[in-house]
């Protein structure tokens, strides 16, 4: 890509992009509501302003950026995959009171982060944002945390859709979901949303929107059939006061702690607004939107389908030594039989190929745009956008290539699985708060957006960074006691493998990596094409 001046590493270009409209001074944020062909067009020129010619179709719009954070949060991915994790590491308490709390923490992280991409909606979302606020290193270091992240993520999401399939499987025909055919049905779900992301952003952001109603009413679904149909359900103080610890430690608090990687899993992801901003529409104000409105509604969602599933356990024991291999299922089986159970399967199976799906989206835009940057090696493959679709080709088959490879490890290892949940946790987590404290360092001489805290901003800003500084530590020590080959947390491991391949990979490629300063790409006739088909 040709860039306006070469990179260096004189500083960082500690201001935003020229905005329009007053910052909001309360914590009830808002932006200017602008839609259409006009808002496409200030989009690209505040694209252009940002150093980069648009080549993705602008065809999203503020409810599909909504959607796509949403569907990659997915609480019927996150909260029923880690269901079982949580029985046993804290129970229904720390799954309950946990994700109340982290919901709260996690919404001011959103929050900060919002106000930061407001002011930099690109594609590389926040290693650009990093880079622009504190520099180079900056932007590389928090690119290869972000793009681990987003890889673990795809993993994680799919492989869980592959347990609830085999899951499915077990209750319909008697199906034994092996590790050997898990990975089968793995391999099959990456290679469906790979195919799905070839034709192009409307039809992802298409997906996206049916995916929002589709857990809505799952969750509803779900709730209210475990509600109604048991005889027998457990009492309020069990659901939110009954501590379990089978991790082997034993401190409780420590356990209590190590129980929180089911919400703060969960609740990741919502960057996908922000890599799909170079797809939408008056994307200053809608991708900020996008990340908030995300986190707040699985918020509440979340917390109703976790206490219905708990207040719906018939036997304890017997759901954690389930043959199915999933808790929920047999929570599901137990109140409703097994016609019911095999249904309900199937709307939670579906949301999270919904989820799966956004997140290869997500993902391959990264891949998309830190190669760009020339921070990938291969770049120059990797960059490339088909003509026809105006889709990052390469891009989406590498993301789903390297979330098998992650995944590989759960055919030797029972315990694999929580590993590449929390590689998800530890490498995007640190990527939000990064843009975060080096917009709090900046101080004034950062430019907000046109969607913007106001006096709020440093307060929830700090929270932001200690909560964020907090997790990070806390998902990176052992899960289980004893530690052995088999136990052990891989998530850091992973996290230092890729810190020191970043590193050694800086020292090659820092002459070709750098954002663009300036640049006044495209012309009117560009823009007019890409603006048509906004959905």
């Amino acid at each position: 890509m040709s860039r306006s001046c070469e990179p260096s590493d004189s500083g960082p270009a500690v201001s935003g992009p020229a905005v329009s409209g007053p910052a909001v001074s309360g914590p009830a944020v808002s932006g200017p509501s602008v839609s259409g062909p006009s808002a496409t067009t200030d989009e690209e020129q505040r694209l252009r302003e940002l150093g980069y010619r648009p080549v993705l179709a602008r065809r999203m719009g503020g409810f599909g950026n909504f959607a796509i954070s949403f569907s990659v949060i997915s609480i019927l991915s996150g909260c029923m995959t880690l269901y079982g994790f949580g029985l046993g590491t804290g129970g229904p308490a720390v799954m309950l009171w946990g994700w109340a709390g982290v919901g709260l923490f996690v919404l001011c992280v959103g929050l900060a982060l919002a106000e930061v991409t407001s002011a930099y909606p690109t594609s590389g979302a926040l290693y650009y944002m990093a880079d622009r606020l504190g520099g180079r290193r900056w932007g590389w270091y928090t690119g290869w945390l972000n793009l681990l992240g987003l890889l673990g993520a795809i993993a994680g999401i799919d492989y869980g859709a592959a347990l609830f399939t085999g899951a499915f499987l077990n209750l319909q025909w008697g199906f034994e979901p092996t590790p050997e055919k898990t990975m089968l049905i793995f391999v099959a779900i990456l290679l469906l949303h790979a195919v799905l992301n070839l034709f192009g952003v409307r039809l992802v952001s298409v997906l996206n929107s049916i995916s929002v109603w589709w857990h809505l009413a799952g969750v509803a679904l779900i709730v209210g059939a475990l509600a109604v149909v048991p005889d027998h359900h457990q009492s309020p103080s069990f659901v939110f006061t009954e501590f379990v610890n089978d991790t082997g430690w034993e401190s409780p608090l420590y356990v209590a702690a190590i129980g929180l990687l089911l919400a703060q899993y969960t609740f990741s992801g919502y960057d996908a607004s922000a890599h799909l901003s170079e797809e939408t529409s008056n994307a200053s104000v809608s991708a900020a939107r996008g990340i908030v409105r995300a986190i707040w509604v699985s918020w509440l969602a979340g917390f109703v389908l976790l206490a219905g599933l708990t207040f719906a356990i018939q036997d304890y024991d017997a759901t954690r030594a389930t043959a199915t291999g999933v808790p929920p299922a047999q929570i599901l089986l137990d109140g409703l039989g097994t016609d019911g159970a095999s249904a309900l399967l199937l709307v939670v199976i579906v949301a999270q190929l919904f989820c799966g799906n956004a997140e290869v989206a997500a993902a391959s835009r990264m891949v998309f745009a830190f190669s760009r940057d020339g921070a990938l090696p291969g770049s120059a493959l990797w960059r490339k956008v088909s003509a026809r679709t105006q889709t990052p080709v390469a891009a989406v088959w590498l993301s789903v290539a390297v979330a098998c490879l992650l995944a590989l490890p759960s055919l030797y290892s029972a315990t694999a699985y929580g590993a590449v949940t929390a590689i998800n946790v530890i490498g995007i987590t640190p990527a939000y708060a990064i843009p975060v404290l080096l917009r709090l360092r900046a101080g004034d001489r950062f430019t907000p957006g046109p969607w913007s805290l106001g006096r709020w901003s440093r307060p929830v800003g700090w929270v932001a960074v200690v909560w964020v500084a907090f997790v990070t530590v806390l998902f990176c020590l052992p899960q289980s006691s004893p530690v052995t080959a088999e136990t052990m947390n891989y998530a850091a491991v992973a996290l230092v493998v890729v810190l020191v391949l970043a590193t050694v990979w800086w020292f090659v490629a820092r002459r070709s990596y750098g954002t663009p300063t300036t640049a006044a790409y495209g012309d009117d006739r560009e823009q007019a094409e890409l603006a048509e088909g906004i959905v």
